[in-house]
């Protein structure tokens, strides 16, 4: 293959590695995370190796500083890990390099997250209404009584829904999901057979 041949053929493989690296980004949104922690990973991911936070900037034209908020955040995500390269200095961030592993992560830390702010603020409001019933010095109206009644009724039932969601949570990080949806639906190692 001649220099010009291989050139065009290396800047469509290039193309296409972008658009992989696009779509990744795209995709960040359906977990409400920024297209930002998208690219990162995107990017590292189809280097193959770890990269520093100063190539993570020349490669992305952002500063230094802004890299570091991201890694921090895909850190916090559990996709992201500093790793050590011998012989550097520099940190160096490696990614998870498997799809399914990085929508578990991306899944279960959001909905973790979820969980813990629903979970407490349902008990604080309990709490509330609690107060509120002990601090009546006199028969409650029947309008106070209902609505009391409704919304100790619509926490009790919020609570029920976000144990499902942290029993749903510990289902997929436990990697029991994995038995009942195999990665490879016909590889007897990924799980049972139909």
């Amino acid at each position: 293959m001649n220099k010009k041949s291989e050139q065009i053929v290396l800047e469509k493989l290039q193309q296409a590695e972008d658009q992989i690296s696009d779509r990744i980004a795209d995709n960040m949104d359906t977990f409400g995370v920024s297209s930002t922690v998208g690219r990162l990973l995107g990017i590292i991911y189809l280097n193959r190796a770890p990269m520093t936070l100063d190539e993570l900037a020349e490669k992305t034209g952002m500063s230094k500083t802004r890299m570091s908020q991201v890694m921090r955040q895909m850190m916090a995500l559990n996709i992201a890990d500093k790793t050590f390269v011998k012989g550097s200095r520099k940190e160096y961030y490696s990614v998870e390099n498997n799809y399914v592993q990085t929508f578990i992560s991306l899944f279960t830390t959001n909905w973790n997250e979820v969980v813990s702010k629903n979970s407490q603020l349902a008990r604080r409001l309990q709490e509330n209404i609690a107060q509120i019933e002990q601090s009546q010095n006199e028969r409650p109206s029947k309008k106070i009584v209902e609505k009391t009644q409704e919304l100790k009724q619509e926490l009790d039932e919020w609570i029920i829904y976000y144990d499902w969601i942290r029993r749903l949570v510990d289902f997929f990080e436990s990697g029991e999901i994995l038995n009942h949806v195999p990665v490879y639906p016909n590889d007897e190692k990924s799980g049972p057979k139909e």
